[in-house]
């Protein structure tokens, strides 16, 4: 038995450190090639975009939203916005009404039905060449559609682009730690645009061309997660996806563990189905990144976080099993020994141990370059810690949870989540 855990252990940790070193290498390669736009950015033609908005009980955020896609340094006449309410059952409608006038900003009403309905009721109207999505729980930069819109400029072969989402006004620990999470991922996310692996296209203000929606159909309810099964959708036709770091949306996080189990439970729950979906596409060359390295990566992901927690958490209780029986033998006494002398000799010197420090020297060094993208800085903080302390307790259970809701098709509904996420 120790021999099968020893080797499950090397297993997850060396293609974690793997995953680690093949992104940085990327990095290295490339990030003479990523795009830094200047502060003012001016493009050879502006073509027509619609932002749909989907809400939903929203009455406390969507004011800001709706301000901040008003104030995009982007030609009026050119964008359209469409604010959806999806059955709110607070004064979001009468405030999206406030906002409606009757051109370029219309506010519709339908019955809840979800998120991927309030989209597809948008995609029936819309006229414009681009279309997207903006959450009513997150804002953009003035820049940010420019930015985008300038990589679609820059290849015809561009489908779609992803934006950096950045955390807004991190008030507590959990939200400082979500922070160093939404760092990093613009790292990664940038990365995997690079090898043609991007498997998300966030709804905080992803960008597709029309010929997205005409070719492909509309969003499908996939789980609650609408936004991963489009982008697997792409990529099963080889649509590119890429991402653009420096157009920046900032999004709420939840303040609370309870808020964050439920949101990452969709999540992952989302994957895991989605996988299944397209299960089609794993393993197969002829998909490229996103089925030779990006799924099977989140695969090892939530396996490798969960065994290794539970490595942790096996070692502690060993660790306190061990002296509750020596003050048991020898009473409290042997707690404050005073004679202790460090000796080198006595250094754990395993393999695990490096690779362990390895891991997580890596995993900041991820942090700092996502960091740098984002705040043009590398800055050292304490919520690193935070980050790898709180997501090393409480992933391995969301990540369980949506293991056995996926057996049992469980999940978790938009409007519950942002019920829950809100109060």
């Amino acid at each position: 038995m120790s021999l099968v855990y020893t080797i499950i252990f090397y297993m997850f940790s060396f293609i974690s450190v793997y995953v680690q070193i093949f992104f940085l290498l990327t990095f290295l390669e490339k990030r003479h090639s990523i795009v830094k736009n200047p502060k003012n950015l001016e493009l050879a033609r502006y073509p027509t975009v619609t932002i749909a908005v989907p809400c939903y009980n929203e009455k406390d955020t969507i004011v800001k939203t709706v301000e901040s896609l008003l104030s995009l340094d982007y030609p009026k006449d050119k964008i359209t916005i469409f604010l959806i309410d999806d059955g709110s059952k607070d004064q979001t409608w009468e405030i999206l009404q406030s906002f409606d006038n009757g051109k370029n900003v219309r506010a519709f009403h339908k019955e809840n039905g979800g998120k991927h309905t309030a989209l597809n009721l948008a995609l029936k109207k819309y006229t414009s060449e681009f279309f997207g999505c903006l959450d009513a729980d997150s804002f953009v930069n003035d820049q940010a559609l420019k930015r985008i819109i300038k990589y679609f400029e820059l290849d015809p072969k561009t489908m779609a682009v992803a934006p950096s989402i950045v955390v807004y006004n991190p008030k507590n620990i959990l939200q400082s730690a979500q922070k160093v999470e939404y760092d990093m991922a613009i790292y990664t996310k940038k990365m995997l645009g690079f090898m043609g692996g991007i498997h998300v296209t966030p709804g905080p203000f992803s960008i597709f061309r029309r010929k997205v929606f005409d070719d492909l159909g509309n969003y499908h309810k996939a789980h609650n997660t609408e936004d991963q099964e489009i982008a697997l959708r792409m990529q099963e036709h080889k649509y590119k996806i890429d991402h653009c770091p420096d157009a920046f949306v900032y999004t709420n996080t939840p303040n609370s563990v309870i808020k964050l189990y439920r949101q990452r439970l969709r999540w992952i729950y989302g994957f895991i189905k989605n996988l299944i979906d397209y299960r089609r596409l794993l393993f197969r060359k002829k998909h490229g990144a996103v089925a030779l390295f990006t799924l099977p990566s989140g695969i090892v992901s939530i396996f490798g976080v969960i065994f290794l927690s539970l490595t942790v958490v096996i070692n502690i209780i060993k660790f306190i099993f061990t002296k509750v029986i020596q003050i048991q033998t020898i009473g409290f006494s042997s707690l404050f020994h005073l004679g202790y002398k460090f000796e080198w000799f006595f250094i754990n010197t395993k393999a695990a141990l490096f690779l362990s420090i390895i891991l997580y020297i890596l995993v900041i060094i991820s942090v700092l370059i996502g960091r740098k993208m984002s705040e043009g800085k590398v800055t050292f903080s304490i919520s690193i810690l935070y980050f790898i302390i709180i997501y090393s307790v409480i992933a391995p259970f969301w990540m369980l949870r949506a293991i056995y809701n996926a057996m049992i098709s469980k999940e978790s509904s938009w409007t519950f989540e942002r019920r829950v996420v809100k109060n």
